[in-house]
């Protein structure tokens, strides 16, 4: 019996050794730095790509927010504990053909507003809130 409690703490302490490893780390603002991304879905609805510039959004220097839905938006943007805020996001207010994209101008500006949950796995950057989520693919302007 002596011998079984060193034994199972050592397997606990193992155990909880290898669970660290597979946590997800936090996103950092050098990881979002000079990147441009490409929505690819809004709550699992896939984005139809269009002609020109479809939906994106992209980090400058000091976390300049900028992007477009149907509408442009631009903001200081602040990366805490893996969580993206931007206050005072400023948006162009034109109506959009497409009355999803009107919606989703919402969901980005509401997202944003609020504090996005921010992950990054590979080339795919997830904002994530509430009730939303919006996936995005890491398309730069230069190679």
């Amino acid at each position: 019996m002596k011998k079984l409690i060193p034994l199972a703490m050592a397997c606990a302490l193992l155990a909880g050794c290898g669970s660290a490893q597979t946590k997800q780390q936090t996103v950092v603002e050098s990881d979002l730095l000079h990147h441009n991304f490409v929505l690819q879905s809004v709550d699992g609805v896939a984005v139809e790509a269009k002609q020109g510039s479809g939906p994106s959004i992209e980090f400058g220097e000091k976390m300049n927010i900028s992007g477009s839905m149907c509408n442009r938006f631009f903001g200081q943007g602040q990366l805490e504990n893996g969580v993206l805020t931007v206050k005072n996001l400023a948006t162009t207010r034109m109506m959009c053909a497409d009355p999803q994209r009107n919606q989703w101008d919402q969901t980005i500006g509401t997202l944003l507003a609020n504090g996005a949950k921010v992950s990054l796995n590979g080339q795919q950057l997830t904002l994530s809130g509430s009730d939303h989520q919006l996936v995005y693919t890491l398309k730069d302007w230069v190679n």
